[in-house]
C-alpha cells in the first residue's frame, strides 16, 4: 500500500529537480519557468497527501488553487517571452538587463 511518506518522498524529489533546474540553468528561461512548475506541482502533490491522510479536503481546493495560480503564471510568463523575443530576437536571461533602460 502507498502511504504518505511515498507521496512525500516524490514531492521532494521533484522539488529538488525544480530547484536544481533554477540553480543549474540561468541562461534559459523557458527551463526556468518549468522548474518553478516542477516545484509548484511538488507543493500540489503534498497539499494532495496531506489532505488524504487528515481526511479534510482544504488541502486539496488549495492544490486547486495553486494550479489557477501556476496557469496564470505560465501564460504571462510565455506572454512576456513572446514579447521580449520580439523586441531583442533573442530568450537569454542576461539580456533582461537591457530591458531596465
Amino acid at each position: 500500500m502507498i502511504g504518505l511518506g511515498h507521496y512525500l518522498t516524490v514531492a521532494a524529489i521533484l522539488f529538488a529537480i525544480g530547484a536544481c533546474g533554477i540553480f543549474i540553468n540561468r541562461k534559459n528561461v523557458i527551463i526556468i519557468l518549468m522548474s518553478i512548475e516542477l516545484m509548484l506541482l511538488a507543493v500540489n502533490i503534498n497539499l494532495v497527501a496531506f489532505s488524504q491522510f487528515l481526511g479534510d479536503l482544504v488541502g486539496q481546493v488549495f492544490a486547486f488553487m495553486v494550479l489557477t495560480v501556476a496557469a496564470a503564471e505560465a501564460a504571462i510568463g510565455l506572454a512576456i517571452l513572446v514579447t521580449f523575443f520580439r523586441n531583442r530576437g533573442d530568450i537569454a536571461v542576461d539580456d533582461a538587463n537591457l530591458m531596465k533602460n
